[in-house]
């Protein structure tokens, strides 16, 4: 848990329960009846749906575990990759997101969320 004034675009973070990646965030002023609230706007990592959340700038957010980790393009069937893990060499099939590119052997990252893997858009 962290406030929300800590965090910054690009950031991630849970908004009902689903991980999100921050692309746009404002704060507004102190008002003379309440503290002053931020507007995050972000999207989400597995099905890419775009959420907002407006609260006080001390509320307390969920920040979820990030697994940033490296693999190897195996093979390529219409919009799923298959991937081989480059340091425990385990394979598994990803969705390529829209207007991503991926060829055979190019090296690329993909995120691990509480047990859940997604390549990383460009």
């Amino acid at each position: 848990m962290v406030e929300i004034r800590t965090l910054k675009e690009g950031n991630y973070i849970k908004i009902d329960g689903e991980p999100c990646k921050i692309i746009n965030m404002s704060k507004g002023k102190t008002s003379k009846h309440g503290e002053a609230k931020a507007k995050v706007e972000a999207t989400g990592v597995f099905d890419g749906k775009k959420r907002t959340l407006v609260k006080p700038v001390t509320a307390g957010v969920e920040v979820p575990m990030i697994l940033k980790t490296k693999g190897q393009v195996v093979s390529v069937q219409e919009n799923t990759a298959q991937i081989m893990d480059l340091e425990t060499y385990e394979m598994f099939d990803l969705a390529i997101p829209d207007g991503r590119e991926v060829k055979e052997g190019e090296e690329i990252v993909y995120i691990e969320v509480e047990g859940k893997k997604a390549l990383m858009g460009k």
